[in-house]
């Protein structure tokens, strides 16, 4: 669970009454050429994007596989989860979207209507106030490490805190460097450079992989040894290597700032030995920053909260992580690629004030979130064990009983998965319309939901599938119900408050659309898990070829059921998709 799309939420399908182009498919109708010109070069971007967003997905997730061969679930593993969440969580609250979409507006205003040598001082200005302000806090961090640790993962043993703290201390100075690689990807992105502040999180993930196993195996003496027992404390050749894999992490994340420098220089930026937090242009970028920091500190207390609650049950931190991850996968692939495509256009509707237009191209978009993700999730649902045991399985660390663990907390998850990706959708549309708070006040009521919801959740799911391995049940699944809870929330109310803000939502046409998908996922739900039970049945010797089968066979059926299917429902979304490919085809 460290990467940091935590917790929204959105809605269901839209329509077009009147004839109204999609716009994630393709811009506006009538507009110049000039204009057209612009909207093909951000379609292109938004393009780079999501390539760069896909491969730091499949990264992530070869990531977590390192982790599941080597490290498994349990004592080590756990201990880098909230060692890493610590840093993460503050990462996300002063780096990442808060501090980029504030500084992007900020500079690319300086650029147009003051002088570009008085925009390279405000990015210099930034970049130093905040390497001054993030080494303030991560000493601070790293001297009160235990304190933090004791908070958020109040179940562990002395020994796993130890452990968490000394990880803690090592990866700390991970913000301060990302904070820099995001006001670098805001200049670059300003600049009209997407490639290479994209791929950022892919080198992170490369280099935090193979220097951590390097590391690892150099600090540890080249080998260690984990348990099944979730009581097991790990020798010292074990903390040393995933002391290892901590070291990767924060190589990898200086990775992400350098890689990005020589662009930097490239189009003019110089660096200047001065800072002032009095500065009108620094001013203006942390008065933007506020209402951002703010709901993303109740997403990312959610994550805290959902910490505290699973810290006692052995294992339950690394299934709820390796599940988020899987998880991540399609809300990257199609509600980022969504979200960044439609969002450039709302924005422009809402300034001219068409809100015919921005109304359907709302609800279009919303549309296309839930043909993308709704068979997304179903699949996560039933194909969950396959798609587990084919990942993270492989005579490592990560042992057969934590497979079901792991697929009963991936399905908690996924019945969220729907609304935490038309957040990307939905959420930035109020911004479009000069409206910061509504999303900031959901965030904030969220955090009641999650904390009331983990609670009663686990609670009811303590008692469910004792086993001597798992004394605590599936009480960790409580957490990502409670987690999907607070998407769904959002989404619901999100929607409502849009609804009312640009008076209609086009509803019936989304809950016709909706049903129409959910009735082409529940088909191919079906024909996913006969089919899955019947290769099981067939293949009681489960090597790599035979799981490669029980998993890829069924998703491809899954796939093919789901298309006719929905083309026998006639989905519109579909049919504008594969409109929008044969046009591009024929383009080329």
């Amino acid at each position: 669970m460290t990467d940091p799309d935590k917790n929204p939420v959105e809605p269901p399908e839209a329509e077009e009454p009147e004839q109204l182009a999609d716009p994630v498919i393709e811009v506006s109708a009538v507009e110049a050429e000039g204009s057209e010109t612009k909207h093909r070069s951000v379609a292109r971007s938004a393009g780079i994007v999501s390539i760069a967003v896909m491969f730091s997905r499949v990264l992530g997730l070869v990531r977590e596989m390192v982790f599941a061969h080597f490290f498994g679930t349990g004592f080590i593993n756990d201990a880098y989860q909230v060692a890493f969440r610590i840093p993460n969580v503050l990462r996300d609250l002063f780096a990442e979207g808060a501090l980029s979409a504030a500084f992007v507006k900020v500079f690319t205003d300086y650029q147009i209507n003051k002088s570009e040598k008085e925009a390279w001082r405000l990015a210099s200005l930034v970049m130093n106030g905040l390497a001054v302000i993030l080494s303030v806090i991560t000493i601070i961090g790293i001297v009160f490490s235990r304190q933090f640790v004791d908070l958020i993962a109040d179940g562990f043993s002395p020994e796993k805190a130890a452990l968490a703290t000394t990880l803690t201390q090592i990866m700390f100075p991970f913000i301060l460097l990302v904070a820099l690689a995001a006001v670098a990807m805001g200049v670059l992105n300003t600049k009209g450079v997407f490639g290479v502040p994209a791929s950022a999180s892919t080198v992170f993930n490369i280099c935090s992989i193979v220097f951590g196993l390097a590391l690892a195996y150099w600090l540890s003496g080249g080998t260690w040894v984990t348990s099944i027992d979730k009581d097991f404390v790990p020798e010292g050749s074990a903390q040393w290597a995933i002391v290892g894999m901590a070291i990767g992490t924060l190589i990898g994340g200086a990775a992400q700032f350098l890689m990005q420098v020589p662009s930097l220089i490239k189009v003019g930026f110089r660096f200047l030995p001065e800072i002032s937090f009095t500065d009108p242009g620094v001013k203006r970028v942390m008065a933007l920053m506020g209402p951002a920091i703010i709901g993303t500190s109740a997403v990312q207390v959610n994550v805290l909260v959902n910490t505290f609650f699973v810290s006692g049950i052995d294992g339950g931190i690394s299934w709820l992580g390796y599940a988020f991850r899987l998880m991540q996968f399609p809300i990257g692939l199609f509600g980022v690629a969504v979200g960044t495509a439609s969002v450039p256009v709302l924005s422009r509707m809402a300034s001219e004030g068409r809100m015919q237009d921005f109304r359907n191209t709302l609800s279009s978009s919303i549309s296309l979130v839930f043909l993308m993700t709704l068979p997304s999730a179903c699949g996560l649902i039933v194909l969950g064990e396959p798609i587990i045991r084919l990942l993270y399985s492989h005579g490592g660390a990560f042992h057969e009983s934590d497979v079901p663990m792991t697929a009963w907390a991936l399905s908690g998850y996924a019945i969220g998965l729907t609304g935490y990706a038309a957040i990307k959708v939905l959420s930035p549309a109020f911004y479009a319309l000069d409206d910061a708070k509504t999303p900031m006040v959901i965030a904030l009521v969220s955090i009641v939901v999650n904390v009331v919801a983990s609670y009663f959740l686990m609670k009811v799911l303590t008692g469910v599938l004792v086993t001597e391995a798992s004394p605590s049940g599936i009480a960790h699944v409580g957490v990502a119900l409670a987690t999907s809870c607070v998407a769904l929330v959002n989404f619901f109310a999100l929607a409502w408050l849009m609804r009312g803000k640009i008076k209609r939502l086009n509803g019936r046409d989304i809950a016709a659309s909706f049903l129409k998908i959910a009735v082409a996922s529940a088909v191919m739900s079906l024909v996913a898990y006969l089919s899955f039970h019947y290769l099981t049945g067939q293949f009681p010797v489960k090597h790599f070829t035979i799981r490669l089968v029980e998993a890829f066979v069924p998703i491809g059926l899954a796939c093919v059921t789901f298309l006719i299917a929905a083309k026998l429902l006639r989905i519109g979304e579909l049919e504008k998709v594969f409109g929008a490919v044969s046009r591009k085809l024929g383009r080329g």
